[in-house]
């Protein structure tokens, strides 16, 4: 076990210890690698959710003014007039 690792016991549904058994076998993995690899994914998407839902309160909070929608609108017109990217 890693240094610093702690050791927990959990319980889940049938049907997902034996997709994560499939998933096991087919990477080579170990069940633990398998189950800290979903929750670091799980983790970052929950991180990513938070950033959004601030994003969206602040935009909320300050809304784009059409001086700035205009503006966007300019720059993406140039854009897409461009030969390359």
């Amino acid at each position: 076990m890693p240094k610093g690792a702690t050791k927990i016991a959990i319980s889940m549904p049938a049907d997902l210890a034996r997709a994560v058994e499939r998933i096991r076998k087919r990477s080579g993995k170990s069940r633990s690698a398998i189950v800290q690899d979903a929750l670091r994914h799980w983790l970052t998407e929950q991180d990513r959710t938070e950033l959004v839902r601030e994003y969206e309160a602040g935009y909320r909070r300050s809304p784009e003014t059409r001086r700035e929608i205009e503006a966007a609108e300019a720059a993406a017109v140039r854009l897409l007039s461009m030969d390359e990217w």
